[in-house]
């Protein structure tokens, strides 16, 4: 059985992608049984895909991306780069996803040279520390076994993050209501090279994990709650280097639900409470048995 471990390892692994072309990159999915390939992993790609194509002094600041179609984990997925714009300063990047000659995704993003200027931030919030909460995946393997396959399989699965929750929902269809907010403390399963452009595609990846959730949190949904959920669109700000060397802070909140979608934000701060990303996400959140 796979490991954690080996899990972050494949991670990494698939978010280098292999070059095609001068513009043009190839990604492959994680094997595991879903029926659709998973956004951040889709982000992570794509962000690296771009970042090829950009020199090394200039890493990206921001990109907005649209998740337009299910993308098929059984089949590899092309990255067409189109280099927009190479400025004195500023980069700029579009990507677009396509499998089966179909658009299932695009990104653009911006790149930009080290500049000092004005600096301030967002105090992060007072909350435990990770090593006296309870881990998730424990939970959730401990979860699995009450559950019949492939749901087993899938809670049981290798997770190539480590995730600890301020406040832990167990799986289940009605929860109870709360405010839509969450505190997530996560950090890989294993070592990370120290790439500047792996770090942000790592951070797209994990970024995508739980921002639909929290849109959910205020109408007792859970993991088997009959909801359809796909993201829509993601949009993330890098504000300061990123580094896999200790625990991260994910803050989530949803400020609105409407129209079967659910609005989230995030900010991820490092342990000693520095911002280094921010990040915001439409997604569809629409009751099953309700037509489109």
């Amino acid at each position: 059985m796979e490991t954690d471990a080996e899990a972050l390892a494949d991670v990494i692994d698939l978010l280098t992608v292999e070059q095609d072309g001068p513009d043009l990159f190839r990604g492959r999915s994680r094997k595991h049984r879903l029926a659709r390939v998973y956004g951040g992993q889709v982000l992570g790609q794509a962000l690296t895909a771009a970042s090829r194509t950009v020199e090394p002094s200039r890493l990206c600041h921001s990109f907005h991306a649209y998740f337009l179609r299910p993308g098929d984990p059984k089949a590899p997925i092309a990255y067409d780069v189109d280099r927009a714009r190479d400025g004195k300063s500023f980069t700029a990047r579009r990507v677009v996803a396509l499998q089966n000659g179909r658009q299932i995704f695009n990104l653009a993003a911006s790149y930009q040279t080290r500049e000092d200027g004005f600096t301030h931030q967002f105090d992060m919030p007072l909350v435990p520390p990770p090593e006296g909460l309870a881990d998730e995946a424990t939970l959730r393997r401990r979860e699995a076994e009450r559950q019949p396959s492939p749901l087993k399989e899938w809670l049981a699965r290798a997770r190539p993050f480590e995730t600890r929750p301020v406040q832990l929902e167990p799986i289940g269809d009605m929860q109870a209501t709360r405010a839509p907010s969450d505190q997530i403390w996560f950090r890989p399963a294993g070592p990370v090279p120290d790439e500047p452009v792996l770090a942000q595609a790592l951070l797209a990846y994990i970024s995508d994990s739980s921002l639909l959730r929290t849109s959910l949190l205020p109408h007792g949904k859970g993991l088997l709650s009959a909801v359809q959920t796909a993201s829509l669109d993601h949009a993330m700000w890098f504000h300061r280097p990123v580094r896999f060397d200790d625990w991260m802070l994910y803050v989530l909140d949803s400020p609105s639900a409407s129209g079967a979608r659910g609005f989230s934000r995030g900010l991820i701060f490092t342990r000693d409470g520095t911002l280094i990303a921010s990040v915001a996400q439409e997604g569809l959140i629409r009751p099953r048995g309700v037509s489109a």
